[in-house]
C-alpha cells in the first residue's frame, strides 16, 4: 500500500471551511470526493482508518474475498480504468481490492483530498449559519455547507460481550479488526466463534493451520460453492469489449449485475427433474446470484423456496460424512436467500478433516471466556490458544449512531432512529438539512453489486446538488411525509417477501436491543433508481429546497 503519509491532506490547526464533509475513505467516500470536486466544489473526506478502502482497509482476515465476480465489482465511471486494471481471479481478493483501490485513488490524484486517522465524534447542523460542524476525537472543528456520510454499512464490528473476556490469556481477532500484519494459527487450539460471511471464508484456511479447530456455531447459514478460479483470458477480453453495454443492463437489474438472465418460470411449474437439473447447472456453475435467479419466486414463495433450500441441504448432507454434523449445518429456520448467502471454497469439506469440531451453541450457548477458552452453559468446557470472533457488524445503521449527529434546531439522530431508522429514499434524513447519506438504510445497497449502488447515489446527490447551485438554492431537506410514505412503502416491498423470516442483520437481528426492523430496500435496484430518477424530474418531489437567509444581526 502506498505511504499513507504522502499525499493525504495533513491535520490542519484552525477550522476548516468546505463545501461538503464527507465522513468515510472507503469506495463511497473516494468517489464522492471524484463526483463532487468535479464540480468544482472543496471537499475533503475523514477516515478512521490509517488507510483508504473502508471495509477492505480492516477486513484482513484469512480467506477475504468479495462475493461478486471481479468485473462486475469495480468502478464504472472511467471506461480506461475498466480496460487497464487487471484482475487475476475470479472473484477478487482483499488484497487485491485494496490495491485496485489505492491504484484508483493515485490515479484520479484523491488522496490529497482525504484526512486520514481522523475520527469524526460529532455532527452539528447550524440552522442560522446554514452549515454543518463536525468535530474530530482529536477536537478539529470542520464547517460545511452539506455533509456526505459514506461511513459503510458493514463498518462498526461487533465483539460480543462474553463474560471474561478480558481474562483470556490467548490471543482473540475479530475478522473486522485484523491485524495488517496477518496472524499465524500454525498449530494452536483455535476457535471461532460465528459461521456467517466471514467465518465461512476464513474457517477452510484456519483449519489448515490449526491443530485444532472449534467451530462455535448458533445459526447455519446456506452457503453456495463460488467456483474461484485464476481470470479466463477469453472471458476477460469480451466482457471489456462489452463493458458499456454490461454497465447498462447491470442498471436494469434488482441486483445492479449483468450476465444472468431474468428467470421466466415459477420454480413449482417445473418438473422435479427439471427443476433439479437447473439447481444442479447453478450449483456447478458458482455464485449465489445466478442460483437465485433459477426461479421468478424463490424470495417470495415459500413453497417455491423449499425446493432450492432442500436441494443445497441435501448437497450439505453428501458433502459432510458425519450425519450429525451435516444436519446441524443444513439450516432449517430461514429460506434460503433471505439471509445473506455465503460464498465459499471447501467450506463443508473442511468438516471431514479430524482436526475440526463443530459445536452447537443453539442448544448450549457460551455461556463465559476463561483464562484457557471458553465454556458453555451445559459445562462443556474447549481449551483454547486463540479465540476469532467472526460475529458481525452493527449493520446499515452503526457507523451514524456512533457519531453524535444532531441540529441547533433540537433534532438528534439517534432519537430519530430509536425505534429503527428512517430515510427518505435511504439519502436523506427528515429534521437533518443538507446531509445525504451513501447506501443507507432505506436503500437496496446492501443487496446490490454496492458499486454501482455507491455510483447511482453519489450521482444523484451531485446532480442534486448542481440542481441547487443553479437556481441559487443551498438548503435542501427531506419532508416528514416523504419519508414516512418511503419507510412505509420499504416495509410492504420486504414484507411481500420472504426475507422478514429470517433473524438477519438486515432487520439488525445481530445486535441485542437494536430495533427488529427490515432495513434495506429490497424492491430492486432498476425499481429503485428509476424511483429516484422520477424524484429528481419532478424537482426532487418530497424534498423542501430554499435559499438561507441569514437573520439580522
Amino acid at each position: 500500500m502506498p505511504d499513507a503519509s504522502h499525499g493525504p491532506a495533513s491535520r490542519q490547526p484552525d477550522v476548516v471551511s468546505l463545501d461538503v464533509a464527507i465522513v468515510g475513505g472507503g469506495l463511497a467516500g473516494l468517489y464522492a470526493i471524484h463526483r463532487l470536486r468535479g464540480q468544482g466544489l472543496k471537499v475533503r473526506a475523514y477516515e478512521a482508518g490509517s488507510g483508504i478502502g473502508g471495509t477492505w482497509f480492516w477486513n484482513r482476515y484469512p480467506g477475504a474475498r468479495c462475493d461478486v465476480e471481479s468485473l462486475e465489482y469495480s468502478y464504472s465511471f472511467s471506461d480506461e480504468l475498466q480496460q487497464e486494471w487487471k484482475w487475476p481471479e475470479r472473484y477478487g481478493t482483499q488484497p487485491e481490492i485494496l490495491r485496485y483501490i489505492n491504484h484508483v485513488a493515485d490515479r484520479f490524484d484523491l488522496r490529497r483530498d482525504v484526512q486520514l486517522d481522523t475520527r469524526i465524534v460529532s455532527a452539528v447542523f447550524d440552522g442560522a449559519a446554514n452549515q454543518w460542524v463536525l468535530r474530530t476525537a482529536d477536537d478539529e472543528t470542520i464547517q460545511a455547507r452539506y455533509c456526505v456520510m459514506a461511513a459503510g454499512n458493514l463498518s462498526t464490528p461487533r465483539v460480543p460481550d462474553f463474560p471474561g473476556l478480558g481474562s483470556f490469556r490467548g490471543k482473540w481477532y475479530h475478522s473486522g479488526l485484523w491485524p495488517h500484519d496477518g496472524v499465524d494459527f500454525t498449530g494452536l487450539r483455535v476457535g471461532v466463534i460465528g459461521t456467517g460471511s466471514s467465518g465461512v471464508q476464513m474457517i477452510p484456511i484456519i483449519a489448515r493451520q490449526a491443530r485444532h479447530l472449534h467451530v462455535f456455531q448458533r445459526t447455519a447459514n446456506f452457503s453456495l460453492p463460488a467456483r474461484n478460479a485464476p481470470m479466463d483470458p477469453t472471458r476477460e477480453r469480451n466482457h471489456k469489449a462489452e463493458y458499456p453495454a454490461r454497465r447498462r443492463a447491470a442498471a436494469d437489474t434488482p441486483f445492479a449485475i449483468a450476465g444472468h438472465p431474468k428467470p421466466t418460470h415459477p420454480a413449482l411449474a417445473v418438473p422435479d427433474d427439471a427443476r433439479n437439473a437447473a439447481y444442479e447447472s447453478k450449483w456447478q456453475e458458482g455464485g449465489s446470484i445466478s442460483f437465485l435467479y433459477a426461479y421468478t419466486d424463490l424470495l417470495v414463495s415459500k413453497e417455491a423456496n423449499d425446493t432450492a433450500s432442500e436441494f443445497v441441504r441435501n448437497k450439505i448432507r453428501g458433502t459432510v460424512k458425519d450425519p450429525r454434523t451435516a444436519e446441524l449445518l443444513a439450516p432449517k429456520d430461514h429460506p434460503i436467500g433471505t439471509k445473506r448467502l455465503c460464498l465459499d471454497t471447501n467450506y463443508y469439506e473442511t468438516y471431514n478433516r479430524d482436526n475440526v469440531t463443530l459445536v452447537d451453541v443453539r442448544s448450549d450457548p457460551i455461556d463465559r471466556i476463561t483464562e484457557t477458552g471458553l465454556r458453555t452453559k451445559g459445562e462443556q468446557t474447549f481449551e483454547l490458544d486463540a479465540i476469532v470472533f467472526a460475529t458481525g457488524f452493527d449493520a446499515m445503521t452503526g457507523a451514524q449512531r456512533e457519531i453524535d449527529v444532531r441540529t441547533s434546531a433540537g433534532a438528534v439522530l439517534r432519537d430519530h432512529w430509536e425505534g429503527g431508522p428512517l430515510t427518505y429514499l435511504g439519502l436523506m434524513v427528515s429534521g437533518f438539512p443538507n446531509m445525504f447519506v451513501v447506501t443507507g438504510p432505506g436503500s437496496p445497497g446492501v443487496k446490490t453489486q454496492m458499486i454501482a449502488s455507491i455510483e447511482q447515489h453519489v450521482d444523484w446527490i451531485a446532480d442534486c446538488l448542481d440542481h441547487m447551485r443553479a437556481r441559487g438554492l443551498d438548503r435542501i431537506e427531506a419532508s416528514a411525509q416523504a419519508e414516512a410514505a418511503w419507510v412505509g412503502h420499504v416495509n410492504a416491498v420486504a414484507d411481500s417477501t420472504l426475507y422478514p423470516l429470517a433473524n438477519s442483520w438486515y432487520m439488525g437481528a445481530n445486535i441485542p436491543g437494536k430495533p427488529r426492523v427490515f432495513m434495506p430496500y429490497v424492491g430492486g435496484f432498476d425499481r429503485y433508481k428509476r424511483h429516484c430518477d422520477a424524484v429528481a424530474a419532478k424537482g426532487y418531489e418530497g424534498f423542501a429546497l430554499s435559499r438561507h437567509v441569514k437573520a439580522a444581526v
